[in-house]
């Protein structure tokens, strides 16, 4: 089935995967990308997963120039708020979800399932292409974005704040326990500038906070 001139929602995090897999379900399958779906903590201060301020989250889709859906949640009740929010796009004739994912069964097998009991296909532009492949994309197309989040024992906090480019790449290769896309959580990352940008976000990074065993980089406007 050809996804051509169909309506669909990016699954947001602010991070490098969700801004590729929305540029390629742009450029490659000709999908208008209607909304993003951001989900927040239970307080609806911080985005879930990679800990960015509502205000932050919102200076980056106005600089996209595309609106976003954002839902609060527990872990517990992530799956029906996410549900919730895949209904109101049903009523706005949006038939798609795109995700970053890229190889891990368990999340595919999740969103697929959840768009299938909400009547929306899902589609994973990233899915099974090679870590340099993505990592490579991401930097030659004019994507920007730094370090937010780091997995202590994978990673120092030396790392927070540092620009994905070439030698980022390079030195993550000298990691081999690191996955170097991150896509088992090692990192995380706020992308403020590129192809899908009208205008770059204008940030600054601020204290670093340790959460359990991860360390985040505090991003203001």
């Amino acid at each position: 089935m050809s996804q051509n001139h169909k309506k669909a929602f990016v699954s947001w995090s602010g991070g490098k995967d969700s801004a590729l897999a929305c540029y390629n379900a742009i450029k490659n399958d000709g999908i208008e990308i209607a909304y993003l779906l951001n989900m927040l903590s239970e307080n609806g201060t911080h985005s879930r997963s990679h800990h960015l301020s509502v205000s932050v989250l919102k200076a980056q889709v106005e600089a996209m120039g595309i609106p976003i859906m954002q839902k609060q949640a527990t872990w517990g009740d992530y799956e029906e708020e996410f549900k919730k929010a895949l209904a109101a796009f049903k009523k706005e004739d949006i038939q798609i979800g795109v995700f970053g994912d890229i190889d891990v069964q368990e999340h595919r097998d999740w969103v697929e399932r959840v768009c299938r009991e909400s009547d929306l296909d899902a589609i994973l532009p990233l899915w099974q292409r090679t870590r340099e492949s993505l990592m490579s994309e991401f930097t030659t197309s004019g994507f920007k974005a730094v370090i937010v989040a780091v997995k202590l024992e994978c990673m120092g906090s030396k790392w927070l704040g540092r620009e994905l480019d070439a030698q980022f790449v390079e030195d993550m290769k000298r990691l081999p326990q690191v996955d170097l896309c991150g896509e088992n959580g090692e990192y995380h990352t706020f992308v403020y500038d590129g192809p899908i940008f009208k205008n770059p976000v204008n940030f600054i990074t601020g204290k670093k906070h340790l959460r359990g065993n991860h360390c985040f980089l505090e991003i203001s406007l």
